[in-house]
């Protein structure tokens, strides 16, 4: 794949030093700024590699392999794509979205390990009850969460996809089956989302777990923080249920896109210069279409380090049937009442990362490494 014309290593190295100038950025999200400025340059080291058939020669850095780098997730994404295909089921399968209104958003944003951890157990709570109900379905299913935080401007929007398998195990471990083309109510779904979601914030409130501080100072008083809760309980919690995926291949495509993304990638990056920050995203008012937005460059920078997770918070979960626990045993009773074979590889339905390991030059001859390379670290950004 070609290299990105414009990069977030480069708003970075652009902008980078007069936003830690303002004293605003935390230790990890400084961390971040190094490890994207510095991702696949001299800095980090890297190794000299030779064509075997013609006199080509380059040289090739390290990776920083931060999962904020839009340069660093594919050799990781495939590896885990890898490992999903032997989780699939020829059933249908569904896309379930779980958002918080914008007055919880507020809060998660300065509780990111708390509000981040009770969205993941809220939707996956209200998936698995709402299931299990004999009124719907009856059976217990298996799902993969995946968090996003962010909006295609790069707002705060914290919000949960689920890819769900059309179906479950019943009690008696024999198949039931979704009716085709629809999964679960969702009006019941963002029901009881949110009634499980608050549920978990007052608790974590009342344990004293919540900080709140600057303009959420306010809700530190008990009345202004029940007021809130009432306010939010009385609003509609939308649970968005797209129509089905085709079969596993488009399951397995879907995945590739969301599971390892970042909060923007290089290649939406339209222009980098001394007045800001030009990249395009989708226009919701024109459906099919893109717009660019331009912002000036610390303020891109503010916003892309929004999403910086806590350090170790999983942002890829995986429950019920999928759970670590019992996948094995679960999924393969799930073949069996279906009639199904264990899948072989992910080849055939997702193209592996290209590793361009022929000779740009030649084009026939392979490129082989020679030796390592440590090289000098330049001055990146600001480390005062």
């Amino acid at each position: 794949m070609p290299r990105a014309t414009h990069e977030v290593a480069d708003v970075i190295r652009l902008f980078g030093v007069d936003l830690l100038r303002t004293g605003m950025v935390s230790p990890a999200r400084r961390r971040v700024m190094r490890d994207l400025s510095a991702c696949r340059t001299a800095s980090l080291g890297g190794h000299v590699e030779s064509c075997d058939s013609c006199d080509y020669y380059r040289i090739a850095y390290n990776s920083c392999r931060n999962r904020h780098c839009p340069k660093c997730q594919g050799a990781r994404q495939a590896k885990w794509l890898d490992a999903r295909t032997h989780d699939l089921l020829p059933v249908e399968y569904f896309h379930v979205v779980f958002t918080l209104p914008e007055e919880i958003a507020s809060i998660a944003l300065q509780n990111k390990r708390e509000l981040y951890g009770i969205l993941f157990r809220a939707s996956a709570a209200t998936l698995q009850t709402i299931a299990a109900d004999k009124r719907h379905l009856g059976a217990e299913i298996g799902f993969v969460s995946v968090l996003h935080t962010w909006t295609q401007e790069l707002n705060h929007h914290p919000h949960i996809h689920c890819v769900v398998p059309g179906g479950g195990l019943a009690p008696d471990h024999s198949w039931v089956a979704c009716r085709r083309g629809f999964f679960l109510p969702v009006r019941v779904l963002g029901a009881m989302f949110r009634g499980k979601f608050v549920t978990l914030l007052r608790d974590a409130y009342e344990r004293g777990e919540l900080q709140l501080q600057g303009e959420l100072a306010f809700l530190q008083d008990a009345s202004a923080f029940a007021a809130l809760m009432n306010r939010v309980m009385a609003k509609r919690w939308v649970v968005y249920s797209k129509p089905p995926f085709g079969g596993p291949l488009q399951v397995l495509k879907y995945l590739a896109r969301y599971t390892h993304r970042v909060a923007i990638g290089n290649s939406r990056i339209l222009s980098v210069a001394d007045d800001g920050v030009s990249f395009r995203c989708r226009d919701r008012k024109q459906p099919g279409r893109s717009r660019v937005v331009h912002l000036p460059g610390k303020e891109f920078l503010r916003r892309f380090l929004l999403h910086v997770l806590p350090r170790g918070f999983p942002r890829i979960r995986h429950y019920g049937l999928l759970g670590n626990r019992a996948r094995q045993v679960k999924l393969a009773t799930c073949r069996l009442m279906l009639g199904a074979q264990m899948p072989t590889s992910a080849a055939d339905a997702v193209a592996p990362v290209d590793v361009a390991v022929h000779c740009p030059s030649c084009k026939s001859g392979l490129m082989v490494r020679q030796r390592f390379l440590t090289l000098p670290e330049p001055e990146l950004v600001d480390s005062s």
